[in-house]
C-alpha cells in the first residue's frame, strides 16, 4: 500500500519503488522502529499486480462508491489500500475473501479513525461478493 502511495504521489516507477522498498524498508529500521520483515516476492507480486490490473480494479472500486465520491476524490492512502484489497480479492483465491477483508480493515484502522474503515469494509465486501459469490452462498447470507 505504501509503495503504491509513493508511486501515485511521487510519480515513482514500479521498478524503482520495488527496489527502494526491498533495499531500505522491508525488515529495516525506520524512524527508530524496526519494520517487520516481509515476503519480498509477495510484495513484488502485489505491487506489480495492482499496477498491471489497475484498469480492471479501479472500475470495480468506482462502482461501489457514491456518485458524489468518485475514486479520484479519495485520499491517496485510501485509494492505495482499496486497490491492494481488490487486487487480492480478484487474484489471490488461495486466501479466503473474509480474511482479505479483515486484513485490509485492520490496515484501514491503523491509518484512519473516522468513516474510512467503514468505507473500506463496504467496498471490499461488495467487490468480494461480486468476484467471489461462491464464498458467500445465497444472497443475504454472509
Amino acid at each position: 500500500m505504501q509503495a503504491l502511495y509513493q508511486m501515485d504521489v511521487g510519480r515513482v516507477s514500479l521498478p524503482r519503488v520495488v527496489a527502494e522498498f526491498e533495499a531500505f524498508r522491508l525488515g529495516q529500521e525506520m524512524e527508530g522502529e524496526t519494520l517487520r520483515s516481509a515476503d519480498a516476492a509477495f510484495f513484488r507480486l502485489l505491487v506489480a499486480g495492482v499496477v498491471e490490473e489497475q484498469e480492471v480494479i479501479d472500475p470495480l472500486i468506482h462502482a461501489t462508491l457514491p456518485p458524489s465520491w468518485p475514486l479520484a476524490r479519495l485520499d491517496v492512502t485510501l485509494r492505495s489500500l482499496l486497490r491492494c484489497g481488490v487486487y487480492e480479492l480478484k487474484s489471490r483465491r488461495d486466501v479466503p475473501a473474509r480474511v482479505v477483508i479483515s486484513e485490509y480493515l485492520d490496515v484501514a484502522h491503523a491509518f484512519f479513525e473516522k468513516e474510512e474503515p467503514g468505507l473500506v469494509n463496504a467496498v471490499l465486501d461488495k467487490v468480494a461478493r461480486d468476484v467471489r459469490p461462491d464464498e458467500f452462498g445465497k444472497a443475504g447470507a454472509g
